[in-house]
């Protein structure tokens, strides 16, 4: 018989014993290929140390892609994910669009397809860590790169700068964002490794307090995970701020561009925050096409250079609804709404060669078999619909509209509608009553497109290009109409704050200034266009051009639906709504929309 003494001294060296062999498994243990699930011991998170990064102390290389929840159906997240995995990627990059989140003053929104939470959790469920970029300012060819439009309201709203106006508004945003964010981050079990500052401030650079005021507006709601920035070269230096790693954006690889990260921090790993698989498009341009070939070297000699990448886009996606940007440098130019960007997936998430020589690329960079890439969804030909019936706008104005009376024209964000928050997107119709014809001329504040109407008889329009018009006579008092269309507000430079819509400012006729307007606010918005449903007075389309019209026709869908394109003619120009989801379409000749097959019926 031992004694107790014995018998606890046993206890105790083999407690010890269990201890050190476990301490030496950790030790062995590829941190890197973690899945990214609530695990013991995480308490260093992502750091650097002799130019490298290391996760939870081990030396760590980030393999990203970008995908943003918010351009993919819900229903497709977890698709993309396992694709993003099985081309050899570790980690996920997204977006936060302000402007989906709180599309009117202090009313948030993250469900269904902005549900952030439900996405980066999928993210972790499939073993993708998460750099987050949360802005206010994301850029991504998005309208007002994310901003909502109701900060225009103010006369004197000065964006991206440490305007009261401007941060009292982001500040109560990040008081609702990061209750999300904060419990999602890698030190409590999350997959969020990093957070990214901003984004591309150098490019603009209008106020040197604002960045550090957006990095303690993050650290001091709860983010403690590595903050990064995200620049181009030229923006490099002007988009710092302490305590944040700097890293680069580019496409084309031009020497000592790496180098040059460490004229402005020494001793860092260099990361590209945004290497561009391809690019966006503009309405009435071609679409943008990357060399496969040329791509895959470039992230060769990324790679083999020790740094890390994140490819942008992955996969692109869809700018649903209105939500397309546009750039303003010689001229305007809104952008399309397919965001497939020549990805390495396309728009409908397929594969395309990018990925398989990606995939290759990865693979032997990792040492190991990769998961096998998933099935691609299938889709189906529903051949052309037949719009059949139409209804004017004329006719819909009377029975579903109210109008806003206004002595003086209003911009679309200074409306009062939606609880004092403004039209964000879609139309403006402004009437006026004329008498007589002569010269109308806008003094360029039409934005951005004006159909011009003289009672129901169609003019002509005004733009950037065309200020001036020609009404005919005609006999007693007439109404004018001038139908504006927001076409997209720009997204990138120094104009952000002059992106107001409709009418900006007094348009005149013969040099006298147009009074006293009924103003309808056309935004397109679901609860309008199920009203059309049942409105009275649909025809059938006539032969000829019945000028600004509603048009309706059916899909027809036998069998299980599936997923389908959907594509105007190149004489065609509006929008489509299915199943009331808008998907905006203009010169549809230069591109095509993806239908989820839940979306269409």
């Amino acid at each position: 018989m031992w004694p107790c003494g014995g018998r606890r001294q046993r206890r105790l060296g083999g407690a010890a014993l269990l201890i050190f062999v476990l301490w030496l498994l950790l030790r062995r243990f590829n941190w890197s290929e973690l899945i990214p699930l609530r695990l013991w011991g995480r308490t260093l998170g992502l750091q650097t140390e002799n130019s490298q990064f290391l996760l939870e102390g081990m030396p760590f290389r980030i393999f990203g892609g970008s995908m943003h929840y918010f351009r993919v159906p819900k229903e497709y997240w977890e698709d993309r994910m396992l694709k993003m995995k099985a081309c050899g990627l570790n980690t996920l990059t997204t977006y936060v669009p302000w402007n989906l989140h709180e599309r009117e003053r202090g009313k948030f929104d993250f469900s269904r397809n902005l549900d952030l939470k439900a996405f980066l959790s999928l993210a972790a469920k499939n073993g993708l860590w998460v750099i987050l970029r949360p802005g206010p300012y994301i850029c991504s060819e998005w309208d007002l790169g994310g901003l909502p439009s109701w900060l225009l309201q103010d006369p004197e709203m000065q964006l991206r700068t440490t305007y009261k106006g401007f941060t009292e508004a982001v500040d109560a945003y990040f008081d609702r964002l990061m209750r999300v964010v904060v419990p999602l981050q890698y030190k409590k079990g999350g997959p969020i490794i990093a957070v990214q500052v901003e984004n591309e401030y150098g490019s603009y650079a209008k106020d040197p307090n604002y960045m550090t005021y957006v990095k303690m507006a993050l650290l001091s709601r709860g983010i403690v995970e590595m903050l990064m920035t995200s620049d181009n070269k030229n923006g490099l230096s002007f988009g710092l701020v302490e305590g944040a790693l700097a890293t680069v954006n580019f496409q084309k690889l031009e020497p000592g561009l790496l180098k040059y990260l460490d004229t402005v921090q020494r001793d860092q790993p260099k990361m590209v925050m945004e290497y561009w698989t391809g690019w966006f498009d503009n309405w009435g341009g071609p679409h943008y096409v990357f060399d496969a070939d040329e791509m895959v070297n470039t992230v060769a000699s990324v790679l083999k250079m020790g740094a890390s990448i994140n490819l942008y886009m992955f996969h692109g996606g869809t700018n649903f609804g209105f939500m397309n940007g546009a750039l303003e440098a010689d001229e305007y130019k809104s952008d399309v709404t397919s965001y497939d960007y020549d990805a390495v997936l396309t728009e409908a998430g397929d594969y395309t060669s990018k990925f398989f020589k990606l995939r290759q690329l990865f693979s032997m960079i990792i040492g190991q078999p990769l998961p096998l890439p998933p099935m691609i969804e299938s889709k189906a030909s529903y051949g052309a619909i037949l719009l059949h019936q139409y209804i004017s706008l004329w006719d819909v104005l009377p029975s579903l509209l109210q109008p806003i009376k206004s002595e003086l024209p209003i911009n679309m964000e200074n409306l009062h509608l939606n609880d004092s928050s403004g039209q964000s997107y879609g139309y403006v119709l402004y009437e006026t009553v004329i008498f007589g014809g002569g010269h109308l001329h806008s003094r360029d504040h039409v934005r951005d497109r004006a159909q011009v109407f003289v009672n129901t008889m169609y003019v002509g329009e005004l733009d950037y290009n065309t200020v001036e018009l020609s009404l005919p006579e005609g006999q007693g008092f007439r109404q004018l109409r001038l139908l504006v269309e927001n076409r997209g507000r720009v997204n990138y430079g120094l104009a952000l704050n002059e992106q107001r819509k409709g009418l900006i400012g007094d348009v005149f006729l013969n040099k006298t200034p147009l009074r006293n307007f009924k103003i309808y606010s056309l935004e397109m918005k679901p609860g309008f266009m199920k009203s059309l449903r049942d409105v009275a007075g649909w025809s059938t389309v006539p032969d000829y051009f019945v000028g600004p019209a509603f048009f309706r026709g059916r899909l027809w869908i036998e069998h299980q639906p599936q997923d389908t394109f959907l594509k105007l003619q190149a004489t065609a120009q509006g929008k489509q709504a299915e199943n009331l989801q808008k998907m905006a379409s203009k010169n549809a000749s230069v591109k095509a929309d993806l239908l989820p097959c839940g979306d269409a019926n």
